[in-house]
């Protein structure tokens, strides 16, 4: 049986007004470190399954200060149903406001067949710091199909749509030279904040497959192969760790 789930979180300057779960999406309000809110994703239940449809809705409103993390992993996993499972993430970030979207890796087991979507809304004097990372199978194994999309708009116009696909189904040559050349740990972080288009990002090299690049907007976006979860997430952490000092 396929599960329809939806998470939504609403911050505001004066507290967390909206904070309801269902399903295997199982939110709590958890100790902020500095200023602001922060909501822990607890997963309550094995998910997303084959021919399940999750979504999580989350807004910082006009001058709010949101965190949201997960406890663990999401473990995208094959089905008694043989049908594609969903994940929609929804982010709107108002005036003056911060969202920081910063979950667990994405796992995607084979037999699997997820479609994840990221739509971001962004105000003009918004910032973001998201971070995404895909690891393809659990050690040993082959990945599951996995398409995903990010889709970032920033006082109305697009600032960033990126679309990638792995495994079983996706377009030949996903695991060529020219894209993943075997590394099964795949990460990005993307970075948008008003403050860049006076003092514009400069690209760089992060190591032999990390690379930082300045949008066409202030933000900037590090991409990075690996090839294990362990040494993906120390390339962004070292990128982290400069923007969020506290």
């Amino acid at each position: 049986m396929s599960i329809q789930a939806t998470a939504r979180i609403v911050a505001t300057r004066d507290g967390l007004p909206v904070l309801t779960s269902e399903g295997p999406l199982a939110l709590r309000r958890t100790r902020a470190v500095g200023p602001g809110i922060r909501v822990t994703v607890v997963g309550a239940m094995s998910a997303p399954l084959g021919g399940d449809r999750l979504a999580i809705e989350a807004e910082a409103a006009d001058g709010a200060r949101l965190h949201v993390d997960s406890a663990a992993a999401t473990i995208a996993l094959p089905g008694r149903i043989p049908e594609q499972a969903h994940y929609d993430v929804s982010l709107t970030v108002g005036e003056d406001a911060e969202l920081r979207w910063l979950p667990e890796q994405l796992i995607s087991v084979s037999g699997s067949d997820l479609r994840m979507r990221t739509r971001v809304e962004l105000a003009a004097s918004a910032r973001l710091v998201l971070r995404e990372e895909q690891i393809l199978g659990r050690h040993g194994e082959e990945p599951g199909t996995l398409a995903t999309r990010l889709t970032v708009h920033r006082a109305g116009r697009p600032l960033l749509d990126q679309e990638l696909g792995y495994g079983p189904g996706a377009p030949g040559g996903w695991d060529g030279g020219a894209v993943l050349a075997g590394h099964r740990a795949v990460g990005q972080l993307l970075v948008v904040d008003p403050e860049f288009e006076e003092k514009p990002v400069q690209p760089r090299l992060l190591g032999e497959s990390a690379v930082l690049t300045p949008l066409a907007g202030p933000a900037y976006l590090v991409t990075v192969v690996a090839p294990d979860a362990r040494q993906l997430r120390s390339v962004l952490d070292e990128v982290l760790s400069a923007e969020l000092p506290e």
